[in-house]
């Protein structure tokens, strides 16, 4: 086997190793990906990388026999970066640097890059049964779909990461909206979005904000604006999955045309299983007129008419609890119910990677 290609071997198995899966496609796809993303010196230098946030200094030192100096380690990490390879976290003025899952992660923050040939590379392999078991069966979903506010009565207590408003006027910022990947690679190929004209939906706040303005993959907004923004989106009927974090760091604003994950939600029998969700809607059969617009708003196939008593039902093996059914009842025949067994989030995103490496080795903390 080429020495090069035995690199890219090496990082699949280093970056198979992390927290989210990176496994090997018998067809080789994740070769070819690897290849389109990385240099053979960047797939060298990522496998010194973890999921756990690395000094720069640190990272040299496993790396120094390599002939390199440490600005040049440097210079090509900061590279590696800005081309959405890897994370930078910066901590009272030091650098630290850490691999970035596939998803979510690199593939999103091509989204600036993206052309036709890159994302079929993604695409061989991000469908390829042997990436897809592992990326939904990981225990803890990456995401998790919290309502729409106007399907929440705020007359109970509803915690703040399931309240998109108390997430964003809470968080410090800064705050950055992007142009969806889902929608951008949907539009590459002849099939615009369904439910929205607008691109520049999906935020990142905090550190990935910090990256997105930095590298241009993003541009920074006002608190107010992100409001605004989530308002419309909304409006738009779009599913809002943040991060499954209580620190959150990014919010995806998702359709069912053309998100990834909600594509992948519908090809699976019981997708409820694989989902981080508080909430599921009911409706009361009393009320409900037949309408159907709730079926039409329904991002998930999760609402089917009954035709023979002249009512919708709900499907709860599919049920994500957006609440965007709820939004759209002139009836108020629909209503979300919390769960009984709500599960708090982790703080941020290495408390979910822990987590997530820990179910993997078979620790079910």
């Amino acid at each position: 086997m080429p020495n090069e290609d035995e690199v890219y071997h090496e990082l699949q198995q280093h970056l198979d190793s992390q927290a989210i899966a990176f496994p090997a496609a018998q067809s080789g796809a994740e070769i070819r990906l690897l290849k389109q993303l990385f240099t053979p010196d960047e797939a060298r230098l990522a496998m010194h990388l973890s999921y756990k946030p690395r000094s720069v200094k640190q990272i040299y030192d496993t790396v120094k026999d390599s002939g390199k100096s440490l600005k040049a380690i440097d210079n090509m990490l900061e590279k590696m970066m800005r081309n959405g390879l890897i994370e930078l976290h910066e901590r009272e003025g030091t650098r630290y640097f850490s691999n970035l899952p596939l998803i979510v992660g690199i593939y999103e923050r091509q989204v600036k890059s993206i052309t036709p040939e890159l994302h079929k590379y993604f695409e061989a392999y991000m469908y390829d049964l042997n990436f897809l078991q592992p990326f939904i069966d990981t225990g803890l979903p990456q995401m998790r779909t919290i309502p729409v506010e106007k399907s929440i009565h705020f007359d109970r207590h509803v915690t703040t990461y399931d309240h998109l408003t108390a997430i964003v006027t809470e968080t410090n910022g800064p705050f950055a909206i992007h142009e969806c990947i889902c929608r951008k690679t949907a539009g590459l190929k002849g099939n615009p979005c369904k439910k929205t004209s607008r691109i520049e939906t999906c935020m990142s706040l905090d550190n990935w904000a910090r990256i997105a303005i930095r590298t241009g993959a993003g541009r920074e907004i006002s608190k107010t604006e992100a409001l605004e923004i989530i308002r419309q989106n909304e409006a738009d009927g779009l599913v809002l999955q943040p991060s499954n974090t209580q620190k959150v760091e990014y919010i995806c604003s998702c359709c069912g045309c053309c998100c990834g994950m909600l594509g992948l939600q519908k090809m699976l029998p019981r997708p409820v299983d694989y989902w981080s969700t508080t909430y599921y809607a009911t409706i009361n059969s009393e009320n409900c007129n037949a309408c159907g617009l709730c079926e039409e708003r329904c991002q998930v196939n999760a609402l089917k008419s009954d035709e023979s008593l002249g009512v919708y039902s709900i499907n709860l093996d599919r049920c994500i609890g957006c609440g965007n059914c709820v939004a759209s009842c002139t009836t108020g025949a629909i209503s979300l119910v919390s769960k009984e067994k709500a599960k708090v989030p982790p703080l941020d995103l290495e408390h979910l990677y822990d987590t997530i490496l820990a179910k993997r080795k078979g620790n079910p903390a």
